[in-house]
């Protein structure tokens, strides 16, 4: 991948060179120390972009206050910008305290149906974000709902790109400008991880949005293209090195997981618990998908509750003995991009059948039931897939 990526940036250093900021002057520092490398001299260059050259979301709505109850979520992902999306329209309708977006939010390694990469301007994402910026159905559920965004391939830029994306930095600012987290927290390191609590002890829900792109390492690519279990990648092999989330983000994360909640929703972009199949996943890399478990287990973390994208088809997931108490995933995928009515996947922790057509997913929390519910929803807002979960299952009291 790294090798792929350098011929890229190979102009790279002369463009640090004509950079300009808005009202700038277009003479380098000349006291500046020399970039060491391609990339280097590209994220100069990208730090002078003028934040005028960047779209942004529509104004949304605050993120409820900290001591706010929550006992609805929505969850999507996987949204082309080009298409109209009338599943999201229908999301737009239902009620909720906060909405998931997480990942493939636009298709912005895409022109159509033709792949637009290798651009160091990132033209096409921007492009993209800014189109979805102008869709009645997305301005419907941003101007009703709090929200909350991970990012996945194609709103990264690459498909199926990690850490070795060169223009990963920009990447970032694109998505953090256009959300509006720009200047929070997240905003200040790299990467788009980023964690919010709401609701009194006893009723506190935690969200935690991981970033399996920016620093995740190579995957391992099949040895038989297309087949059943190893369609794109296999199983990093025991030895070679395995990244999910970089060792910063795994140290936020252990004390993500010690602070006080009684629910944690963790979002992934990609899919923690199913090993059947042979796309991207926690599975392609088995020690970090069993570091994420153990570390669940490690911090006595109650609650956890898993929900992902990226499949273009909703499943839900149950598991017991990875941690001291259920493990439960909910896949909601994809918005507007279905390839499929019926799959025959089949994987041993799954609840039910699989769910291609075009979805968006619901979490349910009843305070008083203690119970919390993991629902897939139909284009029309009907109930394809639920699994309701005793408190008790998830290790809460």
């Amino acid at each position: 991948m790294a090798v792929k990526w350098a011929g890229l940036v190979a102009g790279a250093l002369t463009l640090s060179a004509c950079a300009t900021q808005e009202g700038g002057s277009v003479l380098p520092n000349i006291f500046e120390p020399a970039p060491k490398s391609a990339v280097e001299a590209l994220n100069r260059y990208y730090e002078d972009v003028p934040a005028s050259a960047l779209p942004k979301a529509p104004e949304g709505v605050p993120l409820p206050a900290s001591d706010a109850v929550i006992s609805r979520i929505l969850v999507a992902s996987c949204n082309d910008e080009e298409l109209p999306s009338p599943t999201l329209a229908q999301l737009a309708t239902e009620e909720a305290d906060l909405f998931l977006m997480i990942g493939d939010n636009v298709y912005g390694d895409r022109d159509g149906k033709a792949y637009a990469i290798n651009e160091p301007e990132l033209d096409e994402l921007r492009e993209s974000f800014a189109d979805l910026a102008t869709r009645e159905e997305f301005i419907a559920a941003r101007s009703k709902f709090p929200m909350m965004v991970a990012w996945d391939d194609h709103d990264y830029g690459a498909n199926d790109a990690g850490k070795h994306f060169p223009f990963k930095a920009f990447a970032e600012r694109i998505h953090e400008t256009f959300w509006g987290l720009d200047g929070e927290d997240v905003g200040a390191w790299p990467g788009t991880y980023y964690a919010r609590s709401f609701g009194p002890d006893g009723q506190r829900v935690q969200v935690i949005m991981l970033d399996t792109r920016f620093f995740r390492s190579d995957l391992t690519p099949t040895d038989e293209y297309g087949a059943e279990g190893k369609e794109r990648y296999i199983p990093t092999p025991e030895g070679d090195p395995q990244d999910m989330l970089g060792s910063e983000q795994w140290t936020w994360l252990e004390n993500r997981l010690q602070d006080p909640a009684d629910i944690r929703i963790v979002v992934s972009s990609i899919q923690v618990m199913p090993t059947v199949h042979g796309w991207e996943a926690w599975s392609t890399m088995p020690k970090e998908r069993e570091r994420l478990f153990d570390l669940v287990n490690s911090t006595g973390a109650e609650g956890v509750v898993f929900l992902t994208g990226d499949r273009h088809t909703g499943f839900i997931y149950e598991e017991r003995d990875v941690l001291p108490y259920a493990a439960n995933e909910l896949t909601a995928s994809s918005l507007n991009l279905s390839f499929a009515d019926e799959s025959s996947e089949r994987d041993a922790r799954q609840i039910g059948a699989a769910f291609p057509p075009e979805n968006y997913g619901a979490v349910e929390i009843d305070w008083e039931g203690e119970t919390l519910s993991l629902i897939l929803k139909d284009s029309e807002g009907k109930t394809a897939r639920r699994n309701d979960i005793a408190f008790s299952d998830i290790g809460v009291d």
